[in-house]
């Protein structure tokens, strides 16, 4: 086991922990928590600081020092900190960043930790999100669905179905509509905008609506590459609105999200397919009188089922004080809890009793519709699998890159991700 991160020097332990010995304690007794979290947007920053606040103010022999910490550097960061002994005690992250340091044995596995409340108000599909080999490394606590952010008056002029959770759009009608509303919106404007500056968790997450997994795990454990007529789905009716219908930008398949709102709110395109957290974005930047709804993405075999990499907070296995961690954590995620750090994300909660509440059901906003997706989101596919930061980097990045923008067809995408990919993560299950 790496050092105790209390075990680092007095000095280092001055400057982070006003006037803390080396085990975590004041001369008093008290025990100090540090909680590293990675809320930016201001009302989601207050909502954190101030269930800090109240923990401090109800727990006065177990205090929580608030970390604010960064989502751009938060893997390096952390690897940092864990191999240097000053960890943070309670973690938040995002699953999908969490397999490394589980198998690495930097957090501490809840599994017993957790009180018996909170295990059974997260649905089982969350959890899978933090298992890795039977070890529960996170609380899965707050989730996005990606959704289709849609211009109300092209859409309502265009006479298209509109879709809902209940009867969403095919795959197949959804290339259909994107067609017939870009010719009823005229020259130099399309029915959507894809923007995939990070196109890999979009398709396998979207992917899963069609049956597509990419990722088979065989019975020795092993992770492969496969591709199957499900996994196709997605990236063909992307790649065909692009270069086929013409009813796709192309200049936006280079875009981060928040790059294509100016073109969405000037009528360049119709649709914008966001995450559901966007809607803030929106609400804050759309001119006046600007109309806008939220509809579900695409549904396929497996209908609306995609894929999500929750937000969570984990324990340093190096804390001293993992018992009052959990215990924090706890205190943060119950139900009202909850719901107070959905809404300052614009999010939705994984928990049941949290997402049941009344004001996450409002039409205002797009709540309601995202409230119905959340039974249909299911653990992201390259969840568990190890080597999957250098597949995604060095090989489907580029490759689906290229296979939007028409630069090489399905079958070398398929050989790419495929033999490629498959040479990559051989090397991490030696």
């Amino acid at each position: 086991m790496r050092p105790q991160r209390f075990a680092a020097s007095a000095a280092v332990c001055a400057l982070l922990l006003t006037g803390c010995s080396d085990d975590g304690q004041n001369t008093d007794g008290t025990i100090r928590l540090r909680f590293q979290s990675l809320a930016w947007q201001k009302e989601s920053v207050d909502a954190n600081k101030e269930l800090v606040k109240e923990w401090n103010a109800s727990h006065p022999g177990v205090q929580v020092q608030y970390v604010q910490g960064s989502w751009d550097s938060v893997h390096d960061q952390l690897l940092t900190s864990f191999e240097g002994g000053e960890a943070p005690d309670i973690i938040h992250d995002a699953s999908d960043d969490l397999a490394d340091f589980a198998y690495g044995g930097y957090l501490a596995d809840l599994s017993e930790l957790l009180p018996e409340r909170l295990k059974a108000d997260i649905p089982r599909q969350s959890w899978e999100t933090v298992t890795f080999d039977k070890g529960v490394y996170g609380v899965p606590f707050l989730q996005e669905p990606r959704v289709l952010i849609a211009n109300k008056k092209l859409l309502e002029s265009s006479g298209v179905r509109v879709p809902t959770a209940a009867e969403p759009w095919s795959w197949e009608e959804f290339g259909q509509v994107t067609k017939t509303l870009t010719e009823k919106t005229g020259k130099g404007k399309y029915a959507v905008a894809w923007p995939l500056k990070e196109p890999v968790s979009v398709t396998l997450n979207l992917g899963l609506s069609a049956g597509g997994q990419l990722f088979h795990r065989g019975e020795d454990g092993k992770v492969t590459v496969r591709f199957a007529e499900g996994d196709g789905v997605v990236p063909g009716t992307v790649h065909d609105q692009v270069n086929r219908d013409k009813s796709a930008s192309r200049t936006t398949l280079g875009m981060g999200g928040s790059d294509t709102l100016p073109g969405f709110f000037g009528g360049k395109y119709a649709m914008v397919p966001l995450g559901f957290s966007y809607r803030q974005q929106i609400v804050q930047q759309a001119p006046k009188g600007f109309e806008w709804t939220v509809l579900p993405a695409p549904a396929g075999s497996e209908g609306l089922a995609q894929g999500v990499s929750p937000q969570t907070l984990s324990v340093a296995e190096d804390s001293p004080y993992k018992k009052e961690a959990a215990q924090f954590i706890d205190f943060m995620l119950q139900p009202a809890n909850m719901v107070r750090l959905a809404k300052g994300d614009w999010m939705l909660p994984t928990g049941t009793a949290a997402l049941a509440d009344a004001s996450l059901h409002t039409e205002k906003d797009g709540w309601a519709t995202g409230a119905e997706l959340a039974r249909d989101l299911r653990s992201a596919p390259a969840q568990s699998v190890r080597g999957y930061p250098e597949w995604k980097d060095k090989v489907a990045t580029p490759a689906l890159q290229e296979y939007y923008s028409g630069a090489i067809d399905a079958a070398e995408l398929k050989k790419r991700l495929v033999k490629d990919g498959n040479l990559v993560l051989a090397r991490y299950q030696r």
